[in-house]
């Protein structure tokens, strides 16, 4: 049987040192599409899913061809931890 491979991306909504961070533009795309589309692309990574608390980094990973999980706002802070926020998804 083969392995399956889970690439999550956690994308939170609101970043104290640039806002919208994920949604803002490189070269040409909002960098949070750079990574959907490197994991989206890899031989390895079976599923791809983007953990974020904001409504339009949802739609626009879900555009993309990744799956969503909403992320509650708990989990969505300065303090949450990236392991909290790996077993939720």
């Amino acid at each position: 049987m083969p392995k399956e491979v889970l690439g999550i991306i956690p994308a939170r909504a609101n970043s104290k040192r640039l806002p919208k961070k994920n949604l803002r533009m490189l070269c040409g795309k909002p960098l949070l599409q750079w990574s959907i589309e490197a994991s989206l692309d890899s031989r390895y990574i079976t599923r791809t899913v983007v953990t974020s608390d904001g409504e339009d980094i949802l739609r626009l990973s879900e555009s993309l061809g990744s799956e969503i999980i909403r992320r509650p706002a708990e989990l969505a802070t300065d303090t949450a931890g990236s392991l909290d926020v790996i077993r939720h998804a």
